[in-house]
């Protein structure tokens, strides 16, 4: 049987395993993240996002991840401490992960697979997003350099539906 979103499991940075079935219904925005990266600015437009659309059924879910130029060096007490003094977020974040390669979290493997980018299967850089919708269904990925307001208006698309 093939797999999907809810099929999945991540370790969260405080060392639980969570079910992706704990997001069903939700519109899920999944995003590979890096504490030292140019890009980093990013988790606040993502705090944004889901202060303005998580009582609507947004979540978004971060996956610090070291694959690009050792930008996530740190361990899980560094990252979550780094994501809270310094950006203030408050969306659940995971244990560090690997997105390309033999060893990338079989949930990045799934989600390359079914909504592939410019580089074929392969995560380009960190925060690059992917979209679930409230069916668990892969809706569309989005590239490192697309700030979170841009994704915005497909979030209010989607919720609205």
């Amino acid at each position: 049987m093939e797999q999907g979103f809810y099929d999945f499991e991540a370790k969260s940075l405080q060392g639980k395993q969570v079910s992706m079935k704990e997001y069903s219904g939700k519109l899920v925005l999944v995003v590979n993240t890096a504490s030292k990266c140019g890009l980093t600015p990013q988790y606040e437009g993502l705090e944004e996002l889901y202060k303005n659309y998580k009582d609507k059924g947004l979540v978004i879910l971060g996956f610090p991840c070291n694959q690009f130029a050792n930008q996530e060096p740190g361990d899980d007490k560094s990252i979550s401490e780094g994501c809270l003094i310094n950006y203030g977020v408050t969306f659940p974040m995971f244990s560090k992960v690997d997105v390309n390669g033999d060893d990338a979290h079989p949930l990045f493997k799934y989600l390359k697979n079914e909504l592939k980018g410019t580089l074929g299967n392969k995560v380009k850089w960190n925060f690059t997003k992917f979209l679930i919708g409230t069916d668990g269904k892969p809706l569309k990925r989005f590239a490192p350099t697309t700030k979170p307001e841009k994704i915005e208006k497909y979030i209010k698309k989607v919720l609205s539906n």
